[in-house]
């Protein structure tokens, strides 16, 4: 498959090729096209819907050709531990919130009454 040049890859971005098209035929050609032709958000949004899942940013840099596998049904979803671990981990930092809403505020422990002033 030959590769566009940065020029077609412009003329096509504002041709808007992609509108109209399912999330497979944007992913069919565009997961398989270095140069990016759309918005990227769009792409995003085709390739989370082609894969039936959530696709984490830096999938798209660390994992392209896994995410082209996948695509093509060569292999399955990666785990979230898989994602997690394609980051570096000098560069990891996760937060876990609790569930409870006065877990992760920060005014935990203070009451509804004596946050709106009404104590």
């Amino acid at each position: 498959m030959s590769e566009l040049t940065k020029e077609q890859a412009i003329q096509m971005f504002e041709s808007s090729w992609w509108v109209g098209k399912s999330p497979r035929v944007v992913c069919m050609f565009q997961l398989f096209e270095k140069r990016l032709c759309m918005p990227f958000d769009k792409f995003h949004e085709a390739v989370e819907e082609a894969l039936g899942r959530s696709v984490w940013t830096h999938e798209f840099g660390l994992s392209w050709e896994r995410l082209q596998k996948e695509f093509l049904g060569e292999v399955s979803a990666p785990t979230m531990l898989e994602i997690i671990e394609l980051i570096p981990e000098s560069k990891r930092i996760i937060v876990v919130a609790g569930t409870h809403p006065t877990d992760a505020s920060p005014a935990a422990g203070v009451s509804g009454a004596e946050r709106s002033g009404k104590s």
